[in-house]
């Protein structure tokens, strides 16, 4: 089988625009999540979020929605460290994947409000184009001139993890050479924070955002909505190599299901699936893997469902492999959720930490597993999971080699 390797990867987040950014975070334990600043949230019960500061958009023309600004951003970055030279590859081997949960959020709220509020009939011509869930992806390959497979991946919080693992699969498939793959999502406007709100599922601390986010603690409340958008250059190892490109990752599986089931309350059994695919289709035993990035929501559901999922599948070993949530530190950022994870995982690993769970205080007995609660923890990983379950039964799970061990 083909090997797909990550040569590039690129982040904006709450922390900042850029990996650095990122790096330093999952390594100080520092939390992104603030209050909002980039509308008005007066009149909202929640006012907190992981907003990406106003300075990390500063040079990105505003032709398009803010989800489609955060992604080029993210694949410009990955381009770059993977040295991708449009000029040096065949277009028509390179695709994009951008996976996005609720796409164009920004257009469509400013043109509701014009023409509901303002009492507007018309909208510019560009909403249609602007708003669309592909808006991203048509983008990024725009900016690119990947002209291979392409599309928009939409399962809600899953949606950047099947980005990915679809990329993946077109790879060894023959389909395309390079891949960017990844999501963006820009969620934090007023109707769909209300919208969140009405779900009762929102932490909301606006006196101390930081500490509201507190997977797999007793005392959790729910999640923080964040944006932000991560973009993977993947390629195979066969191509790096004679690239003189640097693997700083491998994709060695990738694992959906769906739960068929409740369309906001998650299975146990769905996700547990999810995960013995992905060690399966990687011919990987829970024995080797090193660590986990939980979808950790802090939700009163998913953080119980998915320690006992993780304990179907791993077994004895499940107290024996460290688990943490970095949207503990970065929000839930919706359909891109899976991507940043992965990049922040990915980089911190390969620094030799293990990112943190912010905020575990009392541990709820239903989740009793090792959360890296103590702070980032010094440590060597050549493999892991990343985790992600979206509303309406979606999962996808994906087993990635850190550095050491793609080569």
């Amino acid at each position: 089988m083909t090997r797909v390797v990550v040569t590039g990867v690129g982040i904006v987040s709450c922390f900042g625009r850029g990996r650095a950014a990122a790096l330093e975070a999952m390594r100080s334990g520092r939390s992104g999540i603030r209050r909002l600043t980039s509308i008005d949230a007066s009149d909202l019960n929640c006012r907190i979020g992981g907003e990406v500061p106003p300075r990390a958009l500063d040079g990105q023309r505003s032709g398009h929605d803010r989800f489609t600004r955060l992604a080029l951003i993210a694949a410009h970055e990955a381009a770059e460290m993977a040295d991708y030279d449009a000029d040096e590859v065949d277009g028509d081997r390179v695709g994009v994947m951008i996976g996005s949960g609720l796409g164009g959020c920004e257009t469509v709220e400013a043109n509701y409000r014009r023409l509901y509020e303002s009492g507007a009939t018309r909208v510019p011509p560009t909403v249609i184009a602007w708003s669309m869930y592909n808006a991203a992806t048509s983008a990024v390959s725009s900016a690119h001139r990947a002209r291979g497979v392409s599309f928009a991946v939409v399962s809600a919080c899953a949606s950047s993890a099947h980005a990915i693992g679809l990329a993946c699969q077109a790879i060894r498939s023959g389909q395309a050479d390079v891949m960017f793959a990844g999501g963006s999502d820009a969620p934090l406007v007023p109707g769909v924070i209300r919208a969140w709100e009405a779900l009762r599922v929102l932490a909301i601390d606006n006196e101390h955002p930081e500490r509201a986010c507190r997977p797999f603690s007793l005392d959790r409340r729910g999640l923080v909505l964040a944006e932000g958008a991560a973009v993977l250059i993947l390629e195979s190892r066969e191509l790096a190599r004679r690239r003189g490109a640097k693997a700083v990752g491998e994709i060695c599986g990738f694992g959906a299901t769906s739960d068929a089931g409740h369309l906001t309350d998650p299975s146990a059994a769905g996700a547990a699936r999810a995960m013995a695919a992905a060690l399966s289709d990687g011919g990987l035993s829970p024995w080797d893997i090193g660590y986990i990035n939980a979808h950790g929501t802090g939700t009163p559901a998913n953080d119980a469902t998915e320690t006992t999922a993780i304990k179907q599948v791993f077994g004895e070993h499940a107290r024996g492999v460290p688990v943490s949530s970095t949207k503990s530190m970065h929000g839930h950022a919706m359909g891109a959720s899976g991507a940043l994870e992965i990049a922040c995982s990915l980089l911190a690993l390969n620094d030799g930490v293990l990112p943190p769970t912010l905020n575990l205080g009392e541990r709820d007995p239903a989740c009793d597993l090792d959360y890296v609660a103590e702070g980032a923890r010094v440590g060597r990983v050549r493999t892991f999971l990343s985790n992600s379950f979206g509303f309406g039964g979606m999962n996808a799970v994906l087993a990635l080699r850190t550095a050491m061990a793609a080569e």
